[in-house]
């Protein structure tokens, strides 16, 4: 098993509210506001945030904004590697989503595999007007096309390194961790 040894706080509670209202912020800009705006979660911490940024924008606009949330886990193309009985969240999208401005939502960008899955899966449910990316964190090493429209901090990390998101909901915290592969744990 591999372990790994923090290195850094990357952001802590306060930063990462900041970050959350600013992302809102940006979001609510480039869309001229609520009108048929939705947002959607990944599962796990991507609905944490999610969830955080939709709060954020009600407030901001004293509007409710449609929330649902999306486990992209039958969609994953390493879904071999997850051995016999993955874990299997819900998909949620209390809305239909034909004609909407999706704003897709995960807590780290890495590859870009993730966020493929979820567009994968969010096409299964109709066509959306378009889709958006908005992340806690971008930490680079992009293996497909695919970007943040809104990141709430930009990382540059090595493949040594891997990105935690701490939330009250899962890990009884609030940060973002920078984590190294300890030496001799090369796989």
């Amino acid at each position: 098993m591999m372990e790994f040894r923090n290195k850094a706080t990357i952001l802590d509670q306060r930063e990462m509210e900041r970050a959350i209202v600013r992302v809102a912020h940006e979001i609510l800009e480039r869309n001229h506001g609520t009108d048929n705006l939705v947002l959607v979660g990944i599962q796990r911490r991507g609905v944490t945030i999610a969830r955080r940024v939709a709060e954020a924008m009600s407030r901001i606009e004293d509007a409710e904004i449609p929330f649902g949330t999306l486990d992209i886990t039958f969609y994953r193309d390493d879904l071999s590697t997850l051995g016999p009985a993955p874990s299997v969240g819900k998909t949620d999208l209390p809305f239909d989503i034909n004609g909407k401005t999706i704003v897709l939502v995960d807590d780290v960008l890495y590859t870009g595999r993730t966020v493929r899955a979820a567009m994968n899966e969010l096409m299964d449910y109709g066509r959306a007007h378009s889709i958006q990316l908005a992340v806690l964190v971008d930490r680079g090493h992009r293996e497909l096309p695919i970007r943040a429209d809104f990141v709430g901090k930009n990382l540059p990390t090595s493949s040594r390194e891997v990105v935690k998101v701490m939330v009250q909901e899962f890990d009884g915290q609030e940060q973002v961790i920078l984590a190294e592969l300890e030496q001799g744990d090369e796989g």
